[in-house]
């Protein structure tokens, strides 16, 4: 027996079933306010689609309110997806949270061949999308943060607003406590000495915070961020086995009591690669240095040994962006949907080990 596919059901069925035109059914589906309908048709539309089974796809929504039924989500560039397994995470939950709501996803990049740091603002000006999820932007792709704003374009920054464009809805996560809690936990193991691989360049917001975490952690142990402790990735496992070389040569070159025991990459991408480089120079990880990372990717804990890190929930990020973002839509308070983010929460393995020299 061969099954046959339910032909889908339209918004003309709904009004007929429900005794309204279509127009009235395609404003109550769409939340549209303001048009005189009453709450008890409102409430037999509702129960209608319901029963016959109706969502509304992103080209009635166009036809309802005049928009594109389209978001857009901006992320540094598009060659991140391939190497960083936390952004990939949070875009496939955007792109889940997006069909949900019966809306299309476009990805675009501030970086890359051809790309202009401020090119997405070409999307709004041509109306190709209703709203933009902005992930980790680059200081160059501030004043046209500022413009969008002004503009009153329902706008979520995913991360802190940068200085100056604080009146941004943003997604902020505590990594302030949450690094301080992960550099806590390695000073009561006795580490004094704990380097950072910053899992990108500093002009990315997001990497240049959690360098300001991590030297906040350390000044409030009493501890010295020395710069000599610091190099750079490049977001990807490869550059962090290359920042790691950089960081283990300059380390040969310390007296003893200044070289590092202890080793916070930025991420774990790049803590990966971090294993490797230490693997590569003859130290054993945790018993000659010790290693955490940040974001508690699926393969964290299958590294060699399992890695230590803090967990920071990225499908739940992406999850609460939209919802922030169809609020500003909807023109309805956002205060809810941020309220259920989940806080940053340390995960310990064992290549933070014990003692150092123990």
């Amino acid at each position: 027996m061969t099954d046959t596919l339910r032909t889908p059901t339209t918004s003309a069925e709904v009004a007929r079933q429900a005794g309204v035109s279509r127009t009235t059914v395609s404003f109550v589906l769409n939340g549209v306010e303001n048009r005189g309908i009453s709450e008890a048709t409102r409430d037999r539309v509702l129960a209608v689609a319901r029963e016959l089974g109706y969502a509304p796809n992103a080209a009635a929504r166009q036809l309802a309110g005049g928009g594109s039924g389209t978001i857009g989500l901006v992320i540094p560039q598009a060659s991140h997806l391939y190497t960083d397994v936390f952004l990939s995470q949070m875009v496939a939950s955007v792109n889940d949270a997006c069909h949900r709501e019966g809306l299309k996803l476009l990805i675009e990049s501030t970086e890359g061949e051809g790309r202009e740091p401020g090119g997405f603002i070409g999307l709004v000006q041509a109306r190709r999308i209703d709203g933009l999820l902005i992930v980790s932007p680059r200081r160059d792709v501030y004043d046209h943060l500022h413009r969008i704003a002004e503009a009153a374009i329902p706008l979520v920054v995913l991360g802190r607003a940068p200085a100056g464009l604080e009146h941004i809805q943003a997604l902020p996560s505590n990594n302030t406590g949450a690094v301080g809690e992960l550099i806590g936990h390695l000073h009561r193991l006795g580490h004094r000495r704990i380097g950072h691989v910053a899992f990108a360049p500093a002009e990315l917001l997001a990497s240049h915070e959690r360098i300001g975490n991590w030297r906040e952690a350390m000044d409030s142990l009493g501890l010295p961020s020395d710069d000599a402790w610091l190099t750079h990735a490049d977001i990807s496992a490869a550059s962090g086995l290359a920042a790691t070389r950089v960081l283990l040569a300059r380390q040969r070159e310390l007296p003893a009591a200044r070289r590092i025991t202890a080793l916070f990459a930025g991420n774990d991408t790049i803590a990966f690669g971090a294993l490797r480089a230490l693997a590569e120079a003859g130290l054993r990880v945790p018993e000659d240095i010790a290693v955490v990372g940040y974001d508690d990717i699926p393969l964290a804990a299958y590294a060699n040994p399992p890695l230590t890190t803090v967990r920071t929930h990225p499908i739940e990020q992406g999850q609460v962006a939209v919802a922030q973002l169809m609020s500003q839509l909807r023109k309805a308070p956002a205060e809810a949907a941020t309220s259920e983010q989940t806080e940053p929460e340390l995960v310990v393995r064992a290549s933070c080990g014990t003692l150092p020299g123990a």
